[in-house]
């Protein structure tokens, strides 16, 4: 996987890729409920923070949105994969 900087992306295409990243994860079981636009205001927040990566998977030949703990978790495991062998 290698990471994309969203600035990278065109406004129109990273809003695209960040609501299907909403409306794959499902249904939201908080207190509150938000509007899409609510929705994908907070996820480009993670992402201008750093707290949620883009990344492409050049195997999938797709694109995803990853929490930063979820990269450092596949970075871990691939390092720990390699040292095994």
């Amino acid at each position: 996987m290698i990471e994309v900087p969203a600035a990278s992306i065109a406004p129109e295409t990273l809003r695209a890729i960040i609501e299907s990243f909403i409306v794959r994860e499902g249904t939201d079981y908080g207190d509150a409920e938000y509007s899409l636009d609510n929705k994908v205001d907070q996820v480009r927040r993670q992402l201008d923070r750093g707290e949620v990566l883009l990344m492409w998977d050049e195997v999938l030949e797709s694109c995803n949105l990853i929490t930063k703990a979820q990269w450092q978790r596949y970075l871990a495991d691939l390092n720990s994969s390699d040292n095994a062998d």
